[in-house]
Formats: C-alpha cells, structure tokens, sequence
C-alpha cells in the first residue's frame, strides 16, 4: 500500500517536474527568440487570430441548422364540453367529447434544403479562408513588431558602444587636460557629447521596452515582455533574388473569399426563386367520439374515425418578389467586391515589390560601400587626434558621422525585413512561417 501511495505521489511529481520544465523552457525561450517560436507563439496565443477561429465555429454551427428538416407538429382538441351538467360517467373512452388528435408534416419543394445546406457549406468555407486572411494579415504585424524590436536592440547596442567610446575618451581629455595637453573647451565638448549620448541611450532603452510590449502582446506574453530579446540576425538580401517572381494573385485567401461568397449569392439568388415552389403540408389525424349510449358499451367505437389531407399556401397576393429582387442585388454586389479585393491586392503587390527593390539597394549601398568609407574615415580621424594632426572638434564630428551611418544602416535593415514580410505577405507565401 505505501508503495502503491509513493508511486502514485512520484507520477504526480514527475507530471510537475515536467511541466515546469517545459514551462522554463519556453520562458527560456523568449530570451533568444527567433522568428519561429514567435509565430509559434502568435499561433497558439494571439487574442485576434482566436476571435477569428470562433467566427469559424459559428458557420460550422450554422451548417448543422442548415440540414435540417423541418419538424412535424401535433396537436389534441377535445369540444363539446358541457356548460351545465356532466359529459358522461366512466372513463375518457365513456365520455361525450369530440377529440381530434392530429399529426402534420411540412415538406419542402424546389430544393430548398439543399441549396441551404451549399450556402451553409460555403458560408463556412469563406469563414475558414478570411481565418486565413486574419493570419496573413496579422503575420505582417507580428514580422513588423519583431523587426522593430530587433532594431530597438541594434540602436540600444550600437548606442552603447558610442557611450563608452565616449567615456573612454572623456577620462584621457581630463588627464590631458591637467596636464595642459588640450583645452578647456575642448574637454567641455567630449563631456557635452558624453551627455547627448547618454540621453540617447535613455530613449533607445524606452523604444526597446515599447517594442517588447507590442511583440509581447502579439504572442499573448505581454506579462513576460521585459524577458524578450530578439536572437535573430538581420535577412540576407543576396539569398532572396530568385524568389522575388510574382505569384497567382487567386492564391491569397481574401480573393478566394471572395469568389467563395460569390458562389454563396448565386445560391442564395436560386434559394430565393424556389420560394416560388409551394410547400406543402400533409396531415393524419384520428378522431374519437362515444356515442350516445355511453356506460362502456362496445358501441363507442364506433365513432372512432381516421383522416388524413394537405394543405398548400396560396398566392394571391405576394409572390417573393422583393426576396429575389435583393438576392440579384446581392448577387452583384459580390462579383464588384471580387473586382475591388483583386484590384486592391494587385495594388498591394506593387507596392511591396517597389518597397522592397528600393529596400534591397539601400542595405547593399550601406553594407557594399558607406559603412566601410565611414569606418576608414573614423579610424583616420582617430589616428590623427591621438598623434596631434586634428582637433578634438573634427574627431567628434567624425564619430557623430560614423554614428549616424550605423543607425541609418540598422534602420536600413529594418526597412528591408519588414519590405520582405510585406511582399511575402502580399502573396500569402509567408503565412505558415
């Protein structure tokens, strides 16, 4: 028995044991974030993409409604009940009432219930592809999100560097300074610039916690923001030429919505029209009253009788006119929203591959040409301060040079990821990253 209790508290605590570490893991896991466990996580916990699945749930409901037929009614009347006096002695079967128990079924004509049903069936497959659309479209945030978090990082560590660039310089100016090597001046500049580039850190630590929060929702980790640190490089231009050829545009999943409601009002246009084919109800009924001799007789049967008919509507004076007028309303409409998604995607398209050529030549300009002229120059200017040839005004300008360029080249970089996750996105080729 306490061998069976131990083994028993041992499964427990290894079930937590293993929980815990795989909660350690993915908290681990934020603290070298590539862009897979991000959409991983985006996946599994995005509030928008959730709300959408449960739209998705609804049409799967609606599709069950759809099939049904409809159901048969019955009804019990009894009348003749005495206003004075009895209705006979004896059981019910006795008495002197005229009870009717009837039994009806609607049926239904002109293939109503199949056309509800391709409704119901393409209602739920458009559901399923804008599902697909919210995620190509909240894909495209998560990438810019995790781009601009990347960013924040390259300028929070390229600050740094000039910071304590900086500082080492500030305490060679103070030695040289009392030993009458440089000016008065020129030490109240380093330590300005000391200043400046502290202040700069400040903000770019800020930009960064802003940018954890916004990816840190996106993934449903909001309360873990401060953990997140993006563990990514920059894309590689030089590997994407041979991918840049314009796909299909019926591929994305908004067009194909489209088409598919299309279809739901060409159906709904034909489900109108068989409004015009006349259902029809059929009914049994059975119908029992004792004669007159009462007291239990064999007699009262036969009054016992069984009936049966239809009834079909009539009409004289509505015939589903405005029904069909606003379905063929209907109809049209969604072949010009077609028209209008495609024309609007095709635009989108364009534009992303004009961002995105524009994009590719700035980090290759930057990564080719500026940043190694800026370096040399740096260093130049770094040699002859350090030997006398130039002022502490031109080395600083130098520096703020070369500090600027890192910054237009991380935002470059930026630009071109977040270029490629739009272009990707455009033609839905990046949805299952």
């Amino acid at each position: 028995m306490q061998l069976r209790h131990l083994t028993c508290v041992g499964m427990v605590l290894l079930g937590l044991s293993i929980s815990t570490i795989i909660q350690a893991a993915e908290t681990d896991d934020l603290g070298s974030l590539t862009l897979a466990k991000a959409s991983e996580l985006f996946n599994r916990n995005n509030r928008e993409l959730l709300l959408s699945k449960r739209g998705v749930d609804s049409a799967k409901a609606d599709t069950l409604t759809a099939a049904q037929r409809p159901n048969p009614t019955f009804s019990l009347n009894s009348n003749n009940f005495k206003l004075s006096g009895s209705n006979g002695d004896g059981g019910i079967n006795d008495r002197t009432l005229d009870t009717i128990a009837r039994i009806e079924q609607p049926i239904e004509r002109g293939n109503k219930r199949a056309l509800r049903m391709a409704v119901a069936d393409n209602a739920l497959q458009a559901s399923e592809l804008d599902l697909r659309d919210s995620l190509r479209q909240q894909k495209r945030s998560l990438h810019g999100a995790y781009y601009d978090l990347l960013l924040a990082q390259e300028i929070e560590r390229i600050l740094l560097e000039n910071q304590a660039l900086f500082d080492n310089m500030l305490k060679a100016a103070e030695l040289r300074l009392k030993a009458g090597d440089i000016a008065a001046t020129d030490a109240a500049r380093i330590r300005i610039d000391v200043l400046r580039a502290q202040n700069d850190l400040r903000q770019a630590r800020a930009d960064k916690e802003k940018a954890q929060v916004d990816l840190g929702y996106l993934m449903g980790k909001e309360q873990e923001a401060q953990r997140i640190v993006i563990g990514d490089t920059w894309p590689n231009t030089a590997s994407l030429l041979a991918e840049l050829n314009a796909a299909s545009l019926d591929q994305r999943p908004d067009i194909q919505a489209a088409m598919t409601r299309i279809q739901i009002a060409n159906e709904n246009r034909k489900l109108a029209q068989a409004q015009t084919v006349r259902d029809i109800t059929i009914g049994m009924q059975y119908e029992h009253y004792p004669s007159m001799g009462g007291g239990g007789g064999g007699n009262n049967n036969g009054r016992n009788t069984i009936g049966a008919g239809f009834s079909i509507p009539l009409f004289t004076g509505y015939q589903y006119q405005g029904e069909i007028a606003r379905a063929e309303v209907d109809y049209t409409t969604a072949i010009e929203a077609e028209e209008r998604i495609r024309a609007n995607a095709a635009s989108e398209v364009q534009r992303a591959r004009a961002d995105l050529d524009a994009a590719i030549e700035k980090v290759d300009r930057y990564d080719q040409n500026m940043m190694q002229e800026a370096e040399k120059t740096a260093q130049a200017a770094e040699f002859a301060y350090q030997h006398g040839a130039m002022g502490v005004t031109d080395l600083l300008d130098a520096r703020r040079v070369l500090r600027a360029l890192q910054l237009d080249a991380a935002t470059a970089h930026a630009d071109f990821a977040k270029s490629l996750a739009n272009w990707h996105a455009a033609l839905n080729s990046n949805t299952t990253e």
